[in-house]
Parts: C-alpha cells; structure tokens; sequence
C-alpha cells in the first residue's frame, strides 16, 4: 500500500501537469483572439510565476535538507561519543575504566582530581586482582560472625587468619577447590546501631557491601522496613546479593516455610528465589521430650552450595559487574563535578555578556525588543557557552538560535514581565531623569541572563531542547530566576553595574552644560545692562 507522502507528491505533480496543458490550450487560444503584445506579456507573468514557484519548492527543499543533515550530524556525533558493545563483561569493565580516566583528566580541581584520580586508579587494580570479594551485611544481632566461622569451616578449604580487625570488620582469605581466585570474606558491622559510633560504623558497611563482588544479607526473621530499606538501594544499583535467613532453629518447619516463602514474595523483584537461602550458622540447645539437652547440627550446607556455585559459574562476571558498577559510581562523581566547573565557567560567560547589553541598552536608545531582535550580543554568548560545553558553532547557527530564542522571549511574555519586575523595582531607587534608561539596561542584563542559562540546558543536553522544546526551558528559566531573593540580588549588582554610571555620566553631562548655561545668562545680562546705557545716553 502506498505511503500517504507519496499519493501527495503524485496529486500535486497531476495538478501541475493539467495546469501546465491548460495554460498551453489558454495561450493557444489567445493568440488566435488577442493583441500578440497582450498574450506575450501575459506568458511573461506566467513563466516568472512558475519560476518563482519551482524556486521556492527548490529552497524548502534543501532547507529541509540541510535540516534533517543537521539532524543526522547530531545522532552521528551521539552514536560516536556512546562506546560500541563489548563482546565480554570483561571488555566492557576496561571499557569504562579508559572513559573514567578521560573523564578524571578534565577536571581542572586538582584536589579533586588527584583524589578521584587515587580511586579511579584502585579500581583498575582490582580489576587486575586475583580475589572476589564476599561481604556479610546486616543487622548485629543477625547472626553474621556466626555465619562467617560456619562458612570459613564448612566450605572444606584452607582458611587463613584474619587479615586484620578494625572497626569496619575482619576479613578472611579462603580458597576453595576448583576455583583459581581466592575467596575473601569480610564480617562487616552490623547495621541500625545506637549513637554517632553505630551511624560512624554503618557507614562503612554500607561502603563495604557496594564494594562486595557478591553480598550476603543476613536477616533473622521476616525482612523488616529498615533492613528492607538498604537491600532494595543495593539491589537497584546492581548489586549481586543472596538473601540469608539465619537462626532458622528458632523456628518450627511451618514457620520457616511461611516466612521464606513470604521473603521470596516480597523480594522477587531483586533477588531470585533460588538465591533466598536458610541457614542455623550457631543453633542454641534444645531440650526433648525426655528431658535430654542436645546440641542441633550447624545448618549451611544449602548456602554453600549456592554460593560455591554462584563463585565458580559467576566469579568472572562478578567482578567485572562490580568494576562496572563501581566506575560507573565514580564516572557519576566525575560528571557532577565537570558539570559543576561548566556551569561556573558558563556563569561567567553570562556574566560578561549581561552587563555589556546592559551598557549597550542604557548608552543608546535602542529598545531592549529591538536589541533582542538583533541577536548580536546573544549570539557571541552562545558560542562561547557551546565551547565551554564542548560544541562548535558557526556564526550563523548561533544568529539563528538567538533569534529563534528572542521571539520565544517575547511570545513567552518574558520580556514585558521583566520590563515590570525592574519598573517596580527600581522606581524608588533610582533617580527620575535616569530611570527609563535604567529599566531599560536592567532588563536587558536581566534577559541576557535567561537567554545564557536556557541555553546551557540546552548544550548540557548535547544541543537538544527535551520533549518540550525551547519554550518549555525558557519558561522554566524565567520562574527560577525570579524569586524575590535572586531578583532583590541581581537589583543591588545593577545598582552598582548600570545605574551608578548612568547616574555619574547624567551628572557630568550637567556639570559640563552648566558653565555653558552661566554664560548665556551673563551675555544676556550683559546685554541688558548695555541696553539700559544706551537708552539713558539717548
């Protein structure tokens, strides 16, 4: 079936043909009835119509062109700037370390750089590391110092002696058969404890388990709000987490069902239930029916099953998972300072170019629409802007977007309501001779303001406006720039940037005229005077 575009182009190309043939039959006729000056002056409109006509279709034509270039210029420079799929998670994580490096070389912080630069270059040594790290997270009384000496002695392999205690945990080397990397294990402190030590102390676990290749979570009964609240951020970020639920012999096998089949529910969605595992890593004593007090096995047989299988069929992709996410952690730390650093440099691109309209505004009389018209100041802000973010523009794309940003400013209603923010503002404070000029320059600087903090949206976006155009970031723009503590602040730097100088220049120009004035004065009473002697000699 064909195209709508397509039954178009051929109507419109079956009109033009019958008007062709009808105009032929017309001049035809003409001839054989009218003056031959007559028909050949009527041809001549004709033909200069027709030409007209083919040559504005020809200009839409590569205009659009030059548009849908423009367009496929920028999807291209987007394509380049994404990095192509890797073929390994291994490929991907040394990936992202070489964009993280090139991303650490652009801040021009050098305490920051040198501090993200010593993270990013740990980062790169684990990822050349010959361990995968395992890291047991929970609350205190979870049962999680527990859990890790049922582990370290049920897993068969040769354990050493911790690695060293501190206040973040002990960590222990383990190697297990059939596995070439070795197994750290690290005990973190428990969460949700009392007092600025406890909050001093969770901290760090939480920075140990984002650390983790693979997480443990221990709980102790059904998942509560507040441990809920740190395995769902974990999860969200990509962690890789099996669910432990300990001390399982506090339980009858009714219960246990119950809440693992409840956790399984709940968790669905971040842990599969395969990885939702019970364990009895310390069972206390049980008395029976006669009396006798026994000592229940230790119970961790299905987690070391688990995990042994997750670290010998996952242990690779773990790690480059974690070095994925961990570079992508700092890459995110990276991008918020360099975009910190452009928004400072771009400020004080605006900066520059607010107050050089203002003074142009306020020297001449040129009204703040028409300078807004002529886009000239505008424009060579924008080109700036674009370098400090990175893109190049011409002269005549910046022209284009300054104007096309003009007119929303005035379809938008910006510039009358800035024109009545500063009339208010600045009626009091200003002195009347010098007033009109000063709204005037105020407002441009102010405009100028919009116009430079729109656009760096837009270049922050890479040279896209988002689904709600230019108007939709102007209007934005304009309601975060005009609260009363932004607009009583950018009055007083006006004050002092436009209306003093206007001001000062006012007051010379009257000094300078008063002389000019005094002499008037004194040669017309000069010449009174001489009149006066003349009349009382006749």
């Amino acid at each position: 079936m064909p195209s709508p575009r397509l039954l178009i182009y051929l109507l419109a190309l079956s009109l033009i043909l019958g008007l062709i043939i009808w105009l032929i039959s017309a001049f035809s006729q003409l001839y054989l009835t009218a003056p031959p000056l007559l028909v050949n002056l009527l041809l001549f409109l004709a033909i200069t119509l027709f030409g007209l006509l083919i040559a504005a279709s020809v200009y839409y034509y590569f205009n659009r062109s030059s548009r849908r270039r423009r367009g496929h210029s920028r999807k291209r420079r987007r394509r380049r700037n994404q990095v192509s799929a890797p073929e390994s998670k291994t490929e991907a994580a040394g990936a992202t370390l070489k964009a993280l490096r090139q991303q650490v070389s652009q801040i021009q912080d050098e305490v920051a750089q040198q501090a993200l630069l010593e993270r990013s270059q740990e980062i790169e040594a684990s990822f050349s590391r010959r361990e995968l790290r395992v890291v047991v997270f929970g609350t205190g009384s979870a049962g999680k110092t527990s859990l890790v000496n049922a582990l370290l002695g049920g897993m068969g392999g040769e354990v050493s002696a911790p690695m060293g205690t501190t206040q973040v945990g002990e960590t222990y080397s383990l190697e297990l058969e059939g596995l070439e990397r070795q197994i750290l294990i690290t005990d973190t402190p428990g969460i949700l404890e009392a007092g600025v030590t406890g909050t001093q102390r969770e901290q760090s676990a939480r920075q140990l388990a984002t650390e983790a290749d693979l997480l443990l979570f221990v709980i102790d009964n059904d998942l509560r709000q507040s441990e809920y609240e740190p395995l769902q951020r974990l999860a969200e970020i990509g962690k890789r987490s099996l669910l432990v639920f300990n001390k399982t012999d506090l339980y009858n096998d009714r219960d246990k069902e119950i809440i693992l089949a409840k956790l399984r529910d709940h968790l669905q969605a971040y842990i599969a239930s395969e990885d939702v595992v019970s364990t009895a890593a310390n069972p206390q004593p049980a008395t029976v029916e006669t009396g006798e007090v026994i000592q229940p096995d230790i119970d961790v047989i299905p987690l070391i099953k688990r995990l042994a299988e997750i670290l010998r069929d996952e242990g690779e992709n773990l790690i480059a998972d974690n070095i994925l996410l961990q570079s992508q952690r700092l890459g995110e730390e990276a991008r918020n300072l360099i975009d910190g650093q452009r928004q400072r440099q771009a400020e004080k691109v605006i900066q520059r170019y607010q107050w050089a309209s203002a003074g142009v505004i306020a020297a001449t009389p040129i009204p703040v629409v028409d300078m807004l018209g002529s886009t000239a100041v505008n424009a060579q802000m924008i080109i700036e802007i674009g370098k400090v973010y990175g893109c190049e523009l011409d002269w005549s794309q910046a022209r284009e977007l300054a104007s096309s940003l003009g007119r929303t400013l005035v379809g938008l209603g910006v510039v009358k309501g800035a024109i009545e923010i500063f009339s208010a503002a600045l009626e009091f404070a200003v002195a009347t001779y010098v007033v009109g000029k000063a709204i005037e320059g105020v407002t441009a600087a102010y405009l100028t303001w919009i116009a430079g903090k729109s656009f760096m949206e837009y270049f922050r976006r890479d040279q896209d406006w988002g689904d709600g155009g230019m108007s939709e970031v102007v209007q934005r723009q304009f309601q975060l720039n005009r609260r009363d503590e932004f607009i009583k602040a950018f009055v007083q730097e006006a004050i002092e940037r436009v209306v003093k100088p206007l001001t000062e220049n006012s007051q010379e120009e009257d000094e300078e005229d008063e002389p000019t004035n005094s002499r008037h004065q004194q040669d017309w009473e000069d010449k009174e005077t001489d009149s006066h002697r003349q009349q009382d000699w006749w």
